[in-house]
């Protein structure tokens, strides 16, 4: 098997397993939202650390707090993630998988539209025509539902500006995200330890190992997605991870029964025609890039 096709099988995996953690988050609606994401960030840390020790790299996490601007980069993106995080559980636990799903359809849209604003990238026709068609979907949903989907946007603009400043972050994903649950360990802690209803009882043998799971559900799509990106193009996986969208959507369609209204049979294709008209251009400037980087390297050849 080609390395290629490994980091194709891996992107799957991961994609699969965020696309499917809905179904893993329904069973633990009991369990307060906020404890829900404090025994995630424990039980990461706990992954993360092991997975990095096993790689002798626990040091490179020591390195990158001990650096003042490395620092606050990560704890901004420490507190998005988290954030990320716990919407999505609550949304869950609520019964609104279906805004989690509409979330993460409109993140990349939205790190497009952020990456105009910050860094001044700029949009082509398509592009620009995309966003506008995501920012349509969500009028279309606030105007017939008497309400804007406030969870999606919630999760679609945290988990983008979280993209974003990990821009700035000059170390691998599993390093970084491992510094950044290190800072909220001991808020999660904390809120355990003093506010949980696990004490005394509170939590079954079962409940417990559902949360201990949370550290391996979290660091083993991470682990297998970074993978991927250094053996797939990233014009690929940007493709592939629509499944997990894709797959949030069905569980709460079809299997939690959440109600799909005229509103959201709107909305949707919209999102989707984007998402395909964003993806196309995407596709576009990946192989012009390429034959642009090929040509170049032809010409210094025969220059040689």
């Amino acid at each position: 098997m080609t390395q290629r096709a490994k980091g194709i099988i891996a992107v799957l995996v991961a994609c699969g397993t965020w696309g499917l953690s809905p179904l893993y988050y329904a069973l633990l609606t009991d369990v307060p939202p906020v404890e829900v994401l404090s025994y995630r960030c424990l039980w990461s840390l706990i992954f993360f650390a092991a997975i990095l020790m096993i790689q002798r790299r626990l040091r490179l996490v020591l390195a990158l707090l001990r650096q003042p601007r490395s620092f606050l980069v990560t704890l901004l993106a420490a507190v998005m993630i988290s954030v990320n995080w716990f919407g999505f559980i609550y949304a869950i636990s609520v019964g609104q998988a279906l805004d989690a799903s509409l979330g993460y359809y409109i993140f990349p849209l939205m790190a497009v539209l952020l990456g105009r604003v910050v860094f001044a990238e700029q949009l082509g026709r398509v592009q620009t025509g995309a966003v506008l068609l995501a920012a349509g979907a969500v009028v279309v949903l606030a105007v017939g539902l008497g309400v804007p989907p406030w969870l999606a946007l919630l999760l679609a603009a945290t988990f983008s500006t979280y993209s974003l400043i990990k821009k700035k972050l000059d170390v691998g994903p599993v390093v970084s995200v491992t510094a950044e649950v290190a800072l909220v360990a001991p808020f999660a802690l904390v809120w355990i330890v003093g506010f949980g209803t696990g004490g005394a009882g509170g939590h079954d043998i079962g409940t417990h190992v559902l949360l201990a799971l949370s550290g391996p559900l979290t660091a083993t799509p991470l682990v297998l997605f970074s993978y991927a990106a250094r053996r797939v193009r990233l014009s690929t996986i940007g493709i592939v991870q629509y499944i997990n969208p894709t797959l949030q959507f069905c569980c709460a369609v079809f299997v939690f029964g959440e109600p799909f209204t005229l509103w959201h049979g709107i909305a949707f294709p919209l999102i989707w025609t984007a998402l395909i008209l964003y993806s196309g251009a995407s596709l576009r400037q990946d192989r012009a890039a390429r034959r642009l980087d090929s040509n170049e390297g032809t010409s210094s050849t025969t220059v040689t």
